[in-house]
């Protein structure tokens, strides 16, 4: 690896982690942590917010970006996937970002790489299915933005309605049907909820607090399907879930 290919790959990987030890970037990277301690000294020289010490470790400083004309070719199909997966699946609020997005991209790449991007071969089709929903995911994703709870009219698998009040947590595709998981008070535990099965959909106006035992990361450690995604979630989705 070139050194400035290094370099930058140092950064991504700093930017990854709460903390970073030069033996990790040494292993990594496979070079002497010498190397690592002068290549991070010669960032710091150059201006990139890096602040610790040998033998401690390093912290990139929050909020710190890199010109986008340093995208590889496959970082750019993976850019330009992603967003058409979002324009194709996602609400009319979030695909609009996602083309925002790709405009902004190609606005400041060479022409070289905008033409790639541009022609690139990776599509998302539009016509699919998707479970139908009686309200605004983008109000859904609002209210898991701002740590809001929302108020549901929610109908199980045998059609029978019950009345639900939940902080969203997370939301989840898995086609063609959306999933929210969320703290539901009514049962006062974790549950998951199919998106096209709820009907009254309220957004609270005051903001919870997330409190230890009801985050998402006490969700996932007690249920990884939710990310990895198994036979098991994929049955559910038949079933009541809620």
């Amino acid at each position: 690896m070139r050194r400035a290919d290094r370099l930058f790959e140092i950064i991504q990987f700093m930017r990854r982690q709460p903390l970073t030890r030069a033996r990790d970037l040494a292993e990594n990277f496979e070079v002497s942590e010498r190397t690592i301690y002068r290549d991070i000294q010669d960032l710091m020289t150059s201006g990139v917010p890096i602040e610790g010490e040998a033998g401690i470790g390093y912290v990139l400083r929050a909020g710190y970006d890199l010109p986008p004309l340093m995208f590889k070719e496959t970082e750019i199909e993976a850019l330009v996937l992603g967003a058409r997966i979002v324009q194709s699946w996602a609400d009319k609020e979030l695909a609009d970002a996602a083309t925002d997005v790709i405009a902004k991209v190609e606005a400041v790449l060479p022409d070289a790489l905008r033409t790639y991007m541009t022609n690139t071969a990776l599509l998302a089709p539009s016509e699919h299915y998707m479970a139908p929903l009686k309200f605004e995911l983008g109000e859904l994703r609002n209210a898991l933005r701002e740590n809001r709870k929302v108020s549901i009219g929610y109908q199980d698998a045998r059609g029978d309605p019950t009345n639900r009040q939940v902080r969203p947590l997370s939301l989840a595709y898995f086609g063609p049907v959306w999933l929210m998981a969320g703290w539901c008070e009514l049962r006062d535990d974790f549950r998951t909820f199919r998106l096209d099965r709820i009907g009254r959909f309220e957004v609270a106006e005051d903001r919870f607090k997330p409190e230890p035992g009801k985050m998402l990361k006490d969700f996932l450690a007690r249920d990884d399907t939710w990310i990895r995604g198994s036979e098991k979630l994929k049955e559910s989705l038949n079933q009541e879930i809620g």
